[in-house]
């Protein structure tokens, strides 16, 4: 009988490709969304549509009926320990076996001064003490939130920003959480994801925008106090929440040691060049396509 895991967060940038490498690697694969129509367009008849709030509990109990696992990638952080806490509480009636739950890098009790690891560790603690057969993804930063740094045409990035990072690809990052399913080794563990290369955040937005944005010849940096002015005046949320993973790299930078989840899961392999060509070679497809 074909097992059923449910990929909460699946029309995000994250959640997009663990939904289908889930997919390809023979499960059932279930997805729990407020926007019925953008999941139609990422996803065929072959995934199950549920249409729901994660944060309503009738909602979250349809979904996650007869699952074999839950991935949970959702946001704000703030939503995270509630939405925890009530899957952990639904997963014994509900016959639940296993629980993905997306972290990140520099979520550390010395980092708990900021929300995203306070709340972060708070969700992984609920986790841990459930009894429940886990594994805690504690990601870098990932390449397809490069496009959140242009804003018509201009190119910033929010600080200074002086840390590299080991940008990753989600595509790899759907395949290691997926391949952790089959993976008894993977249990109970709390691995760090980094790509292969470390870069900063302002080189790695002058290779993206040498190839989507040519126009663009500078890399402005926005202080974080102009940020939060334009972010409240313009209601933009998405840059509310760059705001608060960038504050975050500033001070804290980049920790964890990838070592584990690479040689149990497969290191990522995606470097920012090759992303790029991809992702080019993707959209130059679509429109090809009349998509």
């Amino acid at each position: 009988m074909q097992r059923t895991v449910l990929v909460m967060g699946s029309t995000g940038k994250l959640g997009e490709p663990v939904a289908r490498r889930l997919k390809e690697n023979g499960f059932r694969v279930r997805i729990l969304t407020r926007d019925k129509d953008k999941a139609g367009k990422l996803f065929d008849q072959s995934f199950e549509i549920i249409v729901g709030d994660v944060l309503e509990t009738k909602d979250l109990e349809k979904a996650l009926d007869s699952c074999y696992g839950v991935h949970i990638s959702v946001v704000p952080p703030m939503i995270e320990p509630p939405v925890v806490e009530k899957v952990v509480a639904m997963a014994s009636p509900k016959g639940l076996e296993r629980i993905t739950y997306v972290s990140g890098t520099n979520n550390f009790e010395k980092n708990t001064w900021h929300d995203i690891p306070r709340l972060k560790l708070a969700a992984e603690k609920i986790i841990r003490n459930s009894g429940i057969p886990y594994t805690i993804f504690c990601p870098t930063a990932a390449m397809e939130n490069l496009a959140v740094y242009i804003r018509g045409k201009r190119a910033s990035v929010i600080g200074k920003q002086p840390h590299p990072l080991h940008w990753y690809a989600a595509d790899d990052f759907g395949r290691m959480v997926a391949a952790s399913y089959h993976k008894e080794e993977a249990l109970g563990k709390r691995f760090f994801v980094h790509g292969p290369e470390g870069i900063t955040t302002h080189e790695a937005l002058r290779h993206y925008c040498t190839v989507f944005h040519p126009e663009i010849k500078k890399i402005s940096t926005i202080p974080f106090w102009l940020a939060r002015i334009i972010a409240t005046i313009s209601g933009n949320k998405r840059m509310k929440m760059a705001i608060m993973a960038t504050s975050l790299y500033e001070k804290a930078g980049e920790g964890g040691d990838p070592a584990e989840a690479n040689r149990i899961l497969g290191a990522p392999t995606i470097t920012l060049d090759e992303w790029l060509e991809r992702r080019k070679s993707k959209l130059s497809s679509s429109r090809g396509n009349g998509v």
